[in-house]
């Protein structure tokens, strides 16, 4: 715990530092990062301590975007009131969702989940007098904007929605931390490790599956509505399908087991798509053979990362005396 709470002391410091030695636009682009470093310290508790692989978690950021989008354009809410609604919403959605999936696991848990991603953006699309239909909703000026026009204590609306995202950020990661050494994290391992013993043992399978889906959920509606406050919009392709699969190869990277692998991974999900489009021939936004190789790269992230990581955390255990 000691060696965690000091990496999240230098975190903080170089968090801080950062945005003084940056430009307006790289200061957005790293509160994106941290967006998605809060999706994945999410997708850690559900696929790290479970066993269940979800590729549906693009959308319950969606779902989160939307609820912020919704409540600041239609009910007047302030954004930042709108953080802990957007959680809400997506955790919800996600209990719901997970209740039929309980049944599944492995590969058909994770296709279940897939659906959900791949049916989500038609659903905005036919609400156009609530959800804004193809073309979304637009949040930039608006009244219930905090950091827009005068910028919130002599901050840039870039540094403030920084500020707010990564501070949002840390207190996500301590209320997981907090969650995973509770009894609570503990009797989630037990069902990963072997279900049969956790059930002898008095553990409600299901119930601990369901929570720990729900509460990555809620994670990624968090980092959904803080996205959405970021750019300023929200529409259905603003968050594509292939975001869970990126969310994934984010989370696999994120497996180091640290803060600083959670950060990798958020890195990850937000320019590797911008390094596959610079190499010739590479297009990730059409099909074909470029689509083939961006998918290749994420299997090889997905695979080869943990698998490394093992293998050191092993050689290392035969150094030590």
């Amino acid at each position: 715990m000691r060696a965690k709470l000091g990496g999240l002391a230098v975190a903080a410091v170089v968090l801080i530092v950062l945005p003084f030695a940056l430009s307006g636009s790289h200061t957005v682009e790293l509160a994106t990062v941290g967006a998605y470093f809060i999706a994945i310290v999410g997708l850690d508790v559900l696929t790290r301590h479970t066993g269940q692989v979800s590729l549906g978690h693009g959308a319950f950021m969606a779902i989160g975007g939307y609820t912020t989008a919704i409540l600041m354009a239609s009910h007047g809410v302030r954004d930042l009131w709108t953080i802990p609604a957007a959680g809400a919403a997506a955790g919800v959605v996600g209990v719901l969702a997970g209740i039929p999936a309980l049944r599944l696991s492995g590969l058909s848990f994770a296709l279940a989940s897939f659906g959900i991603a791949v049916s989500f953006p038609a659903i905005p699309k036919k609400l156009d007098h609530f959800a804004g239909g193809s073309t979304g909703i637009a949040l930039l000026g608006r009244p219930e904007q905090t950091g827009h026009g005068l910028g919130v204590w002599r901050m840039t609306n870039a540094e403030w929605v920084y500020a707010l995202t990564w501070t949002v950020a840390i207190a996500c990661l301590l209320v997981a931390w907090a969650l995973l050494a509770s009894r609570f994290g503990r009797s989630l391992r037990a069902v990963r490790d072997n279900e049969l013993v956790a059930v002898t043992s008095g553990i409600n399978r299901p119930a601990h599956k369901l929570a720990a889906f729900g509460i990555s959920a809620a994670f990624a509606g968090v980092a959904g509505s803080l996205l959405a406050i970021n750019v300023g919009h929200v529409s259905p392709g603003a968050i594509p399908i292939q975001l869970s699969l990126y969310l994934l190869a984010g989370a696999a990277v994120g497996f180091l087991g640290s803060i600083w692998g959670a950060v990798l991974g958020a890195l990850v999900v937000q320019f590797l798509p911008s390094i596959a489009g610079v190499i010739p021939h590479v297009d990730t936004k059409r099909g074909g053979p470029t689509t083939f190789f961006f998918g290749a790269v994420l299997v090889v992230l997905m695979l080869l990362v943990p698998a490394t990581m093992r293998a050191a955390r092993m050689l290392a255990r035969r150094g030590s005396p």
